[in-house]
C-alpha cells in the first residue's frame, strides 16, 4: 500500500512538473510573438523590403509637353486720314488693345449724345428688372423741346418698361427716356449724372466730367475720344447695352398713348441703310451732335474676324448736311478691310498686309465713293 502510494505521488509530481514547462513555454512563445510584431511595426524605414523599397524610388514618369499654339501675327494697318473731316479720332482693335490712329485723342471735347452710352450704362447695373415700368414726368417736355433735344416720339405721362426707354436712349438718342430713366433712378437729372461721374471715376475716366444724360451741352460737360472709347469697350461686355447698341430696330410695348408701340430706328442705321463694309461690317453706333460739339460717332466694327471701336468728333457739319462723322467711320474701317483682304491674298515672299493694303487704295476709294454716292452725299 505504501508502494502505490509513493507511486501516485511520483507521478503527481512529474504531472506537475510537465504542466508547469508546457506552461513557460507558452508564455515564452507569447512573448516572442508580441516582441517580433512591435519590431516589425517599430522597426526604421530604412528596413523596408528591398522590393518595395525600389518601387517607393522610382521616379514618376514625366507628362508629355503640349506644344503651345503660336499666336497669331497681327495684321499690319496703316490708317491714312487724308480727307478726314472729324479733327479728333481714336481707334482700337480690341483684341491686343492696339491704337491703330490717335488723332487728338486726348483732347478735350464735347461728346454730345455719345453721353448716352453712360446712361444706358448705368441704368442697366441699377435697374434690377428692367422689366419695371416707369412713367415719363410730364414737366420734361417742354424744356427739352425749347432745347431742341432729340426725342424718341414718346408722350407725356406715357409708362413704359425700362427696356423699352433704353432703347429709346440709345437707337433714336431719345431725350426723354434718359431723363425718364434718370427720375426714375436718381430722383432728378442731377443726381443721376452724380451716378455717371461715380462710374466714370471707377472706369478710370480721368478727363470725362457729365452735368446732364443727354448730351445736350453745357461747359462743364465734357471728355475725350479716349475716355469715350474705353466706355464703350466697357459697355460692349454687357450682353444688354450689346444687344440694343447693334439694334437697328425696335418697337416699344403698346400703351394708350401708341396701341402700336413706337419703333425705334438707329439714328446710324437710319443714314447708312446697309452697314457692310468691303469686308466686314459696323456692328452699331452711336451718333452725336451739338452747334458746340460738331458730328460725332461712336461705332464698332467686326473686320476679319477682329473687333474694333472707333471714337470721332470735331467734325464740321450738322443734322441738315451729309453725316460726315459716319463718312469719317466708313473711310477708316474700309482701310481696316483693305488691310485684312490684302493679308489674305498677298505673298508674304512678295509684299505684306501694308503693302497689298495700299495696292488696293483705288478699291477702297471706289467702294466709298459707291457708299456716299447710295445716299446722294458729298464724295
Amino acid at each position: 500500500m505504501a508502494l502505490n502510494k509513493k507511486k501516485k505521488m511520483s507521478r503527481k509530481k512529474r504531472k506537475r512538473k510537465i504542466l508547469v514547462a508546457m506552461q513557460t513555454a507558452v508564455i515564452v512563445l507569447a512573448a516572442g510573438l508580441i516582441g517580433t510584431t512591435i519590431y516589425i511595426v517599430n522597426r526604421p524605414s530604412k528596413e523596408k523590403d528591398p522590393v518595395l523599397q525600389e518601387q517607393d524610388t522610382q521616379e514618376p514618369t514625366p507628362a508629355p509637353t503640349e506644344t503651345p499654339t503660336p499666336t497669331p501675327t497681327p495684321i499690319p494697318i496703316t490708317i491714312s486720314t487724308e480727307g478726314m473731316y472729324s479733327s479728333n479720332a481714336y481707334l482700337v482693335r480690341i483684341s491686343d488693345g492696339e491704337v491703330l490712329l490717335n488723332q487728338a485723342a486726348e483732347q478735350q471735347i464735347y461728346p454730345a449724345s455719345m453721353t448716352k452710352i453712360m446712361t444706358a450704362v448705368v441704368a442697366i447695373e441699377n435697374i434690377a428688372d428692367l422689366n419695371t415700368q416707369i412713367t415719363l414726368s410730364p414737366e420734361m417736355f417742354d424744356s427739352l423741346y425749347a432745347q431742341h433735344a432729340s426725342m424718341a416720339g414718346l408722350s407725356p405721362g406715357e409708362t413704359l418698361p425700362a427696356i423699352d426707354l433704353l432703347y429709346g436712349v440709345m437707337l433714336p438718342s431719345g431725350a426723354e427716356a434718359c431723363i425718364g430713366i434718370a427720375e426714375y433712378l436718381a430722383g432728378s437729372e442731377a443726381a443721376f449724372a452724380d451716378m455717371m461721374n461715380q462710374k466714370a471715376e471707377e472706369l478710370g475716366l480721368a478727363n470725362t466730367h457729365f452735368v446732364t444724360c443727354t448730351g445736350l451741352h453745357d461747359p462743364n460737360h465734357y471728355t475725350t475720344c479716349e475716355d469715350i472709347e474705353k466706355l464703350l469697350q466697357y459697355a460692349l461686355q454687357n450682353q444688354t447695352f450689346r444687344q440694343i447698341f447693334t439694334s437697328s430696330v425696335y418697337t416699344t410695348s403698346s400703351t394708350p398713348e401708341h396701341p402700336d408701340g413706337v419703333t425705334f430706328h438707329s439714328s446710324l442705321s437710319s443714314k447708312t441703310g446697309d452697314l457692310t463694309l468691303t469686308s466686314g461690317i459696323v456692328e452699331g453706333g452711336k451718333t452725336g451732335f451739338t452747334d458746340e460739339a460738331g458730328l460725332c460717332l461712336a461705332s464698332a466694327a467686326e473686320i476679319g474676324g477682329e473687333e474694333y471701336i472707333l471714337v470721332t468728333a470735331g467734325a464740321q457739319g450738322s443734322g441738315y448736311t451729309d453725316p460726315y462723322n459716319v463718312m469719317d467711320a466708313y473711310m477708316i474701317y474700309n482701310q481696316i478691310a483693305a488691310a485684312v483682304q490684302g493679308s489674305q491674298t498677298a505673298d508674304p515672299g512678295v509684299q505684306n498686309g501694308t503693302e497689298m493694303q495700299q495696292a488696293q487704295g483705288s478699291d477702297v476709294n471706289t467702294a466709298m465713293a459707291a457708299f456716299t454716292g447710295q445716299f446722294g452725299w458729298a464724295a
